[in-house]
């Protein structure tokens, strides 16, 4: 506690210096460009937000005090225009952010799937799927695999994965006594870094409309970066590994020996169960009563994204993921499944229309705290746009490419991975980097790639993906982090705090791959090299943090 109240208090002063600062600084930039654009500073407002979240272990009003931060440096200390800027700036203000199109396309998307998950609870399917799953599943290292097997095969879209998959196996990991922060790293491992290396998800749509056509179409660059994408691969082998050898290291292991031991599946914060967010479910539900709603869900949701992009119209199914929208797609799908269970579930008589209606209410009132933290995330991630962060990034990137060229992959996935983890956006770090990665690569006279540099600009773009996953996958004010946190009902700081050990470890594996990489330019010897350096680095943290628990046996 006393540690919490100096990390508030330093932050605080911090804030408050800035003001006199700003306000006794030139006053010709109080009425133009930021004092600090494009500047360190700039990336001031995600730190200040970060490092106090994980202090206080209180996200709200972290996230606030850095859009606040953001704020004052943007209006160079005016408390009027800090207010303004807050709350109605065009580029990057609260009611700005709510009123964009694609961001309520996907509030409206979170509020439908917590219909649905409301609606599959007061059926019973998911309670009929946990006493299914107990009695098939039996140990907690098939609940760990299990789980990342059915986040593995939700490839569509990571908030639709995190969603989905915490609200099918939570009874499952519950009831193998598998902490809320482990399942939430789970979950989050199987969202971002899965989507990433699938052809046919909202990602590589996103990826191929930021590539600009030129020797490479989007997607064929996107599906040829798949074998480099060291960090996405490795998450999925370090899992595997994780949960076979049975150990855990750094705050995971806290959480994870109290629900063994104790039985406590959150150790701090929040305590939310599945009877606080929804009634008893029916007693004649069945397996196949969330199963066919969840793969009703699944095929609305492709067939939605499709048809945003054109495909009934004509355009090729690649073509059409590549143009679509998923913050229109997947409302669109979300609804007609969810009009779906409505009736299936009625005409199977385990739900009234009342109480398909009280799922309305639930649904929406269980998607609040992630509605907020969503509101607020989005919010910081534009105040560092104002304040030019990514021009900064990008010049320190620019910079970096002159006289390095075997080494550009291992630079280019760290500040891929700055950038997301400050900014808590892959997407939009992606967006930044992937053209300038390209042009340092390629002539730009003619277009055509520098000879020698065939392999070096896929295994560049790769960096670049992996950097933005592995940033994206850490940063506390990252959508697909809030939402793994929103689809485990896990404390959002502690998921942050437990996952990033793990991150990090992957990330140094990246790393090291990707020196090899940038000289090697082999793509099976290197993925090869890669996986072996995963295995043999979980071998060393088994040998240091100690032997399987005969609990976890």
């Amino acid at each position: 506690m006393k540690a919490k109240r100096i990390g508030l208090s330093i932050l605080l002063l911090a804030i408050v210096g800035l003001i006199v600062y700003n306000i006794a600084g030139p006053a010709d930039l109080l009425a133009g460009e930021s004092s600090v654009y494009a500047t360190p500073l700039s990336l001031l407002p995600p730190v200040i937000a970060i490092t106090l979240a994980l202090i206080t272990k209180e996200v709200y009003t972290s996230l606030f005090i850095g859009v606040l931060t953001g704020a004052l440096l943007y209006t160079n200390g005016s408390l009027e225009r800090t207010m303004n800027t807050m709350l109605f700036n065009e580029d990057g203000s609260m009611v700005s952010k709510l009123a964009d199109s694609g961001n309520v396309g996907i509030l409206i998307f979170l509020v439908l799937l917590g219909i649905m998950v409301a609606m599959m609870n007061t059926a019973g399917g998911s309670s009929a799927f946990g006493r299914w799953a107990s009695k098939h599943i039996k140990t907690r290292v098939g609940a760990q695999l299990a789980t990342m097997a059915l986040g593995v095969l939700i490839f569509v879209d990571d908030y639709f994965n995190c969603l989905t998959v915490g609200s099918v196996m939570m009874p499952v990991t519950d009831g193998h006594k598998i902490s809320r922060a482990k399942l939430a790293y789970i979950i989050d491992a199987t969202a971002a870094p899965i989507c990433m290396i699938a052809p046919i998800s909202s990602w590589a749509a996103a990826v191929s409309g930021m590539v600009d056509e030129g020797v490479y179409s989007g997607i064929e660059l996107f599906v040829r970066a798949i074998p480099y994408n060291y960090y996405s691969l490795l998450t999925i082998v370090f899992v595997v590994g994780m949960a076979l050898m049975g150990f855990d290291y750094g705050p995971m292991a806290k959480h994870e020996r109290n629900a063994i031991e104790k039985g406590d599946l959150f150790t701090e914060g929040e305590r939310v169960t599945n009877a606080d967010n929804a009634p008893k479910g029916s007693e004649r539900g069945k397996v196949y009563d969330l199963l066919i709603p969840v793969i009703v869900l699944i095929i609305c949701c492709v067939v939605g994204m499709i048809y945003v992009g054109g495909f009934f119209e004509g355009v090729g199914f690649i073509d059409a993921f590549s143009a679509t929208d998923a913050s229109v797609g997947l409302p669109w799908g979300s609804l007609i499944a969810l009009l779906f269970a409505i009736v299936y579930y009625m005409c199977r008589r385990l739900v009234s229309f009342k109480e398909a209606m009280n799922c309305l209410t639930q649904g929406f009132i269980a998607m609040v705290p992630a509605m907020l933290i969503l509101t607020f995330a989005v919010t910081l991630k534009t105040m560092t746009g104002l304040l030019g962060a990514d021009v900064y990034v990008a010049g320190l990137m620019q910079g970096a490419s002159s006289g390095l060229t075997n080494m550009l992959p291992a630079i280019i996935f760290l500040v891929a991975c700055f950038l997301a983890f400050a900014s808590g956006t892959s997407w939009g770090t992606f967006g930044i980097l992937i053209p300038i990665v390209t042009g340092v690569f390629t002539d730009p006279a003619t277009g055509a790639i520098v000879p020698g540099a065939e392999h070096l600009i896929i295994i560049g773009v790769s960096a670049c993906l992996a950097g933005a996953v592995m940033g994206d996958h850490c940063s506390p004010i990252s959508d697909t982090t809030i939402m793994a946190s929103a689809g485990a009902q896990c404390n959002h700081i502690n998921h942050v705090s437990t996952q990033v050990p793990y991150v990090l470890t992957v990330a140094a594996i990246s790393f090291v791959n990707y020196i090899i990489a940038g000289f090697v330019q082999n793509v099976v010897i290197c993925l090869v090299i890669g996986i072996l350096l995963t295995l043999a680095t979980l071998l060393v943290l088994k040998r240091v943090f100690g032997q399987k628990a005969a609990t976890q046996q």
